[in-house]
């Protein structure tokens, strides 16, 4: 089950859902409009292999914005911190950033119960556009759970910027050999 604007907002005031910054006129029937944060990080030219160390470019988005560059990936985070004890969240791109031709959340969108933080955001572009610290770019809702509460224990459910892939070569190995 889906909460409505009313519920989200409800339980925002109750503290059962965490936006911070909130601002109610970010609400939408079932949603949350959420907005980019000050930073971002660039993937490298060079081949993206999870087995290898890869330094990503960090840079804080100027008052002018940042050129997407087709063909790169990005990754931002939302500028509200965002997440809930009591409810999922799931994180996607606004439909008018779709309209750009910046595609956003492309494989994570679904987040964990107990993750309270600022998201990190895939994005990429298949033509260039211009992007802005604090523009409306995605959208959270928050849906309820069914089953025994489990609250995330992951590597990624604290952060305050964009986090780039982390997963462990050790971790990788192990579950190429298990598979075997």
């Amino acid at each position: 089950m889906i909460l409505t604007r009313e519920a989200i907002r409800q339980s925002v005031a109750t503290g059962s859902i965490v936006i911070q910054p909130f601002d109610e006129e970010l609400l939408n029937p079932n949603s949350y409009n959420y907005r980019l944060g000050r930073f971002l990080k660039i993937s490298p030219r060079s081949v993206l292999d999870p087995l290898a160390a890869v330094e990503w470019d960090e840079i804080e988005i100027p008052e002018d914005g940042v050129l997407l560059e087709p063909g790169r990936l990005y990754l931002g985070h939302t500028m509200e911190r965002i997440g809930s004890k009591s409810f999922v969240t799931s994180l996607i791109g606004r439909s008018s950033i779709g309209r750009l031709g910046v595609f956003l959340q492309i494989s994570a969108d679904l987040g964990h119960q107990g993750a309270i933080h600022s998201w990190t955001l895939e994005l990429t572009a298949v033509q260039p556009t211009r992007v802005y610290a604090g523009m409306r770019i995605g959208q959270v809702s928050f849906w309820v759970p069914t089953g025994e509460p489990r609250e995330y224990q992951g590597r990624y459910g604290s952060e305050a910027k964009p986090r780039e892939y982390i997963l462990g070569r050790d971790e990788i190995l192990r579950t190429a050999r298990a598979i075997r």
